[in-house]
């Protein structure tokens, strides 16, 4: 039986989905690491703020580093010490990577594998990977299971996902490093990043403007309400591998219940009071027609147990996104 995690670094943690981790792990009173290039993919000033609002909940270290910088992120890593890494940053989104898939390769891949060397070469004992649903891209089966081989990701950023699993699979049979990867699908509520569609449309709609839709609206998303993401993740630190196995696992994190975007639309002008203005448009290459996980797996070894339901996770980002603006 392996030990509990004393002093976890986060990458990432800084953003969205990694401040609330943050903030979760020194709630549990454990050491904190953040590691964040607090790049421009959307302010960093939010990145920041988002900070911030972690250094409410206790104290921690703090690295700007970019995770291609091998050597700084080696001498940062030897400095902490941490005996978990939480890997949580990437360049995100999928239009973005199909206009620069070189970037998202690099970045992706190449700053998961400098993590994995150094995690091998400086005695991490546990690695847990951020992925991504998109992995399956126009797989035919659902609701999406992990034990299913016949994945067709359709943008570079799926592919640099998909790769990042097969490395943590490579480093935890090489090497013997515990490695979980998490499949996170579509998850939403503050501090969620102003290109996803829950804030873009809330903006809008919060504006009076008119919301883009693209293709009839029927779309589906597994959407996911951040608290509960992040309790996959805490319960991915505390996860006990098989005997006699590659220490190795892959866990969707869903919510097992797709939402089309129409459906996502009148949910927003519940919570907002406002009527949506539909822009429409054609659909966009790179999107998959539905996500839909199966999280069976994950509620049998992790006790992942979903409890936010879309209509209370919009009325809390949208008290949020209401404060932002006052």
């Amino acid at each position: 039986m392996s030990s509990p995690p004393n002093h976890v670094l986060v990458t990432g943690g800084a953003g969205f989905v990694g401040s609330h981790v943050s903030e979760a792990l020194l709630r549990r009173g454990m050491q904190l690491s953040v590691v964040d290039s607090l790049d421009d993919f959307y302010s960093p000033a939010a990145k920041r703020a988002n900070l911030e609002e972690v250094r409410k909940t206790g104290r921690f270290a703090f690295c700007e580093l970019n995770l291609c910088d091998f050597e700084a992120l080696r001498e940062a890593i030897t400095r902490l010490r941490p005996d978990t890494i939480i890997h949580l940053a990437a360049r995100a989104g999928v239009r973005p990577s199909i206009e620069n898939p070189k970037l998202y390769e690099g970045v992706n891949v190449g700053g998961t594998v400098n993590l994995l060397e150094l995690a091998r070469q400086l005695g991490v004992k546990r690695f847990i990977f951020g992925s991504s649903s998109s992995v399956y891209g126009i797989t035919n089966r659902v609701p999406f299971t992990e034990d299913d081989l016949c994945l067709r990701p359709i943008s570079p950023y799926a592919a640099t996902k998909l790769a990042g699993e097969f490395f943590c699979h490579t480093y935890a049979h090489l090497y013997g490093i515990s490695t979980v990867c998490l499949r996170f699908f579509t998850v939403y509520g503050p501090r969620q990043r102003p290109d996803l569609a829950i804030r873009k449309f809330g903006t809008l709609m919060e504006a009076g403007n008119p919301i883009p839709v693209f293709g009839d609206g029927s779309m589906g998303r597994d959407y996911t309400f951040v608290d509960d993401t992040v309790a996959g993740v805490l319960a991915a630190l505390d996860y006990q591998f098989p005997p006699s196995e590659t220490p190795f696992d892959i866990f969707n994190l869903g919510n097992s219940h797709p939402v089309s975007l129409n459906e996502l639309i009148e949910g927003l002008e519940r919570a907002t009071g406002r009527a949506a203005i539909r822009d429409p448009r054609p659909l966009q290459p790179g999107d998959v027609p539905i996500t839909w996980a199966n999280t069976d797996k994950a509620a049998r070894l992790l006790g992942y147990r979903p409890a936010t339901s879309l209509a209370e996770g919009l009325e809390r980002f949208v008290r949020w996104l209401r404060c932002q603006r006052s």
